[in-house]
This record gives C-alpha cells, structure tokens and sequence, in this order.
C-alpha cells in the first residue's frame, strides 16, 4: 500500500513516499481504508524530534493523527462494529498513521462518521474537536451566563471552542485578526477584538473574564499577564503555555493535553450533525502532496484546517 512515511527526526525532507504492507488488525484494532488524514501543527513538532523525549514513539513514523475511512476488516474481540462503517478516529500522540492507504486503530477510539459532511473532510475533527472539547467542557466547563475570552479564536481548535462556548450559553469574546471576524461572529462570538494588546489590561476588551482559553503561543511574561483577565474565582485554559495561577483571587488554571476518546468524539460528532459546530476547512490535498504541506506550514503559508485525501 502507499505510505508516506519519515525514518529519522528532521525537516520536511525526511518525508518519503513508500510501499509498505498492509497492516493486519490486533485485538480490540480496526482495520480502515482510508478517506483523508488531516495536518496539525502538532504532526510538524513530532516530525522535528522536539517532542521525542515528552512522547516516545518508534520510528519509522507514518504522520497523520486524524482518520476518516470505511471499516475493512475487525480484529478479534470488537463489538458494536461492522465492516463497511464509516468512522473517524484519532490516534494516540505516539502512535499516527493516517497518511497511509490502510490504517489499523484501535476500535475505542472510533466514533461513526458524521452524515452531514463528506466522509474526507470529516478528518478535520478528531484532533481538533477533541481538544476544543477538552479545553471548553472538560477543564473549563463553561456555563449558560458566564463571560469567556478565547484568544486566537479563528484557527481551527480556537473555532471551535467558540461554537463550544455560545452552544453552552457563554458570552463570548473571540480575539483573532479581523480576517475572522465575519465567521466568528457566525459561530456565535458576541464580539470579535483584534490580537490582544496585553499590557492594555482586561478592561481594555471588556474583562476580567469568568473564563480565558488560550491558543497564542505567548512568552512567559505574556502568559502572566493573561491571568489578570480572569475574574476572581475563575479559570484560564492554555494549549500554548501554562498560565500561572492566582490563589489570592482563587484563578484556577489548566493546560491542554489532547488523547483520544472515541466516546468523547461521538458527542463532537452529534453536535456537527445537529448544524452546532461547523469545520473551518480551507484546503484539500492529495496524499503526495503531504511534504509539501509541512513545508507551507512550517514557513508560515498554511491559513488554515487542511484536510489530505488518500482514498
């Protein structure tokens, strides 16, 4: 089967295109056919090798963390799962596969397709769904009448903890480019403010806040500053950095660490099917075309969710 693969640490060169065997499903695994994987910037730091000694993971690596195929084959043991069911999956941060014909995943860690989207660009959620859902629900449980800020709300995990936050009845304030701000406001955003001039203070965008996420990689200095835009008693949330807490006025913080959860992406996909959470997809490539999205995405040229077809 087609594979790309990479089998050292490195730039985008160490990307190839190979024939490897078709992969043959354990206990409790999934075989797919694979429609599309889809590029996170977190595919990127793994290929480096900046993130060998916090997530070990055997080489050589087929990248790709999102899925999106048919069922073709079950191992021993699975339930609840036939051959011919559209799923999609994430899989673990140590584990990818997805930028390949064929890939086996755990049967957990898939959910069924949604019906609303094509199955290919229904790659694009896993991952990011999955950590807006553990930022906005999990860690943060946002509620009906809090105010919340997200800073860099108009990329793909920031999208949708936006739709996360208005579905639960937040107000709230999304911080990105004006670029974005016709979509965010779609997506239920009271106010959309350009990239936070930190030292402006909370009032500035109208905080303190009873909730802040975070996606802008900031300095330390900058992540401090943010935990004067939560409200006393309330929580800051970062993928980007951890934000320091503040005991005196009770500001809790936590920081983002995405895992798969097949039972969790199910709940994303409900929403998507129900028209409460809408994928910002802004390009689709082929397979071989996988080099070539590292490379616009480490130069800075990737705008957006890109979704790769294989299938």
């Amino acid at each position: 089967m087609k594979a790309i693969r990479y089998h050292q640490f490195g730039g985008t060169e160490v990307l190839r295109a190979e024939q490897v065997e078709r992969p043959v499903p354990g206990p409790g695994q999934v075989l797919l056919k694979v429609a599309a994987t889809s590029f996170n910037p977190v595919d990127d730091h793994i290929r480096l090798g900046v993130l060998a000694e916090a997530i070990p993971t055997p080489l050589p690596i087929t990248p790709g963390l999102d899925v999106a195929g048919t069922i073709v084959e079950l191992g021993e043991g699975v339930t609840g799962l036939t051959i011919g069911d559209l799923v999609i999956g994430m899989f673990p941060l140590d584990q990818h596969g997805g930028a390949a014909e064929y890939a086996v995943i755990a049967a957990d860690l898939v959910a069924a397709a949604p019906r609303t989207l094509p199955l290919a660009d229904a790659a694009a959620l896993p991952l990011t769904g999955l950590a807006s859902r553990q930022a906005a629900v999990e860690l943060a449980d946002i509620q009906a009448g809090q105010t919340v800020l997200v800073n860099g709300a108009g990329g793909a995990v920031g999208s949708i903890v936006v739709q996360l936050a208005a579905d639960a009845g937040a107000t709230v304030t999304a911080v990105d480019g004006p670029q974005h701000a016709d979509r965010l406001l779609s997506y239920g955003a009271s106010t959309v403010v350009g990239p936070l001039d930190l030292d402006a203070g909370p009032s500035a965008v109208g905080g303190p806040f009873d909730v802040v996420i975070n996606h802008v990689r900031l300095d330390d200095a900058g992540l401090a500053k943010l935990t004067g835009y939560v409200a006393d008693g309330g929580i800051a949330v970062s993928s980007a950095g951890a934000v320091p807490a503040d005991d005196e006025r009770s500001v809790r913080t936590a920081s983002v660490w995405v895992t798969p959860n097949g039972a969790h992406l199910a709940d994303l996909v409900s929403r998507v099917d129900q028209g409460r959470i809408t994928l910002n997809i802004v390009d689709r490539r082929p397979l071989q075309e996988l080099p070539a999205v590292h490379e616009d995405a480490a130069n800075g040229r990737l705008v957006g969710k890109t979704v790769v077809m294989v299938g």
